[in-house]
């Protein structure tokens, strides 16, 4: 998810925001989202608390380089969380901040947006640190936060939309046995420049990359 769903410029919401809460019959995870625990990471929703840490992680040039601006200060970070947090209460988005065992300091974040009623076809990205990458920690997040969707949100077609010259993530994509399906032409608009993206997905169908590791992990609300 290259292109971030929250627009600042369109969040008049005044902090702290008040959570509308889910009907009692709503699922646990619009209440309440859980936190999945990996081989090396912990997956956990964001806090306000975390904005500091995650605006240092991902707007260095080298994160930002291939996706849509992130806020600009730790205030913008604040308001995206509390963003975040009504629309999974709403049910049509979740995120998740990345958090190393031994640590509660957030590093990055996996995000999925239903891009149909009740998350059938739904969009994800992530962002992580840069001191992270090739560590391990990706692939251990991605396979939770894709199990996820696939087992408890219901996805049974999971996009992601990548930068042609995003070699990195791209990798991290075919490793995860992401399918290629096509060229999004001059999609992408970073530093003035519009960017060709390429459209890979997974299928509910065809998703084994987590399920060992979803069967071993702890789910702790």
């Amino acid at each position: 998810m290259e292109k971030m769903p929250y627009q600042p410029s369109l969040d008049t919401a005044v902090l702290p925001a008040a959570i509308d809460r889910p009907e009692p019959s709503a699922p646990d995870w619009r209440r309440d989202l859980p936190a999945l625990r990996g081989a090396m990471v912990t997956l956990r929703e964001m806090r306000i608390a975390d904005a500091p840490a995650l605006f240092a992680a991902l707007t260095t040039e080298q994160v930002s380089r291939f996706i849509s601006p992130p806020p600009s200060s730790v205030e913008g970070f604040e308001r995206f969380i509390a963003w975040s947090q009504r629309q999974r209460a709403a049910g049509q988005y979740v995120c998740f901040a990345v958090v190393p065992h031994g640590s509660d300091v957030a590093i990055g974040l996996y995000q999925i947006r239903s891009l149909e009623p009740a998350f059938g076809t739904s969009e994800w990205g992530f962002a992580l640190a840069e001191e992270f990458w090739g560590s391990g920690v990706f692939m251990d997040g991605a396979k939770l936060a894709a199990t996820f969707a696939f087992e408890v949100l219901g996805v049974r077609r999971l996009e992601a939309r990548a930068a042609v010259r995003n070699g990195r993530g791209i990798g991290a994509l075919r490793k995860l046995g992401a399918v290629q399906e096509g060229l999004l032409r001059r999609s992408l608009l970073r530093h003035g420049e519009w960017l060709d993206q390429s459209l890979w997905t997974l299928l509910a169908d065809e998703w084994h990359g987590g399920r060992d590791l979803w069967i071993a992990a702890s789910v702790v609300h």
